[in-house]
């Protein structure tokens, strides 16, 4: 089995999709509308197998906007990433510690997703 897709509610589509392609740099995979009231937009983080969904007029997108937490961007060095990010304007949090080598730094999405960069010593190099 792999995870493929997270659905994320958001409350603007068009702004989500901004945020999460010109913003985070993630790439625009699908931006369609099947049928009439209906819009599916999908993205994934550069490397990643996994992408974000989001969109509207399917039940998949009804939760609550801003309401997943913690969703993880592994990278391969989270001070290099945050700075990155903030050069294009996203308001990251500062980088913690939480032990073993393991560093994050939290942002959000426009609705109040959260995310968080984590660094773990192990995910390097060829292991990363």
């Amino acid at each position: 089995m792999k995870l493929e897709l997270v659905p994320l509610p958001v409350s603007d589509v068009d702004a989500a999709k901004a945020f999460y392609a010109d913003r985070l740099g993630f790439t625009v995979d699908v931006d369609v509308a099947p049928a009439p009231g209906i819009r599916v937009v999908q993205v994934t983080p550069p490397g990643s197998a996994c992408s974000i969904g989001f969109g509207s007029g399917l039940p998949v997108y009804e939760g609550e906007p801003g309401s997943v937490r913690g969703l993880h961007l592994v990278v391969a060095d989270v001070q290099a990433a945050r700075a990155e990010l903030l050069g294009r304007g996203v308001d990251v949090g500062e980088v913690t510690d939480a032990g073993g080598g393991v560093l994050y730094a939290g942002l959000q999405d426009p609705d109040g997703n959260s995310l968080v960069l984590q660094q773990m010593p192990w995910r390097t190099g060829d292991a990363f």
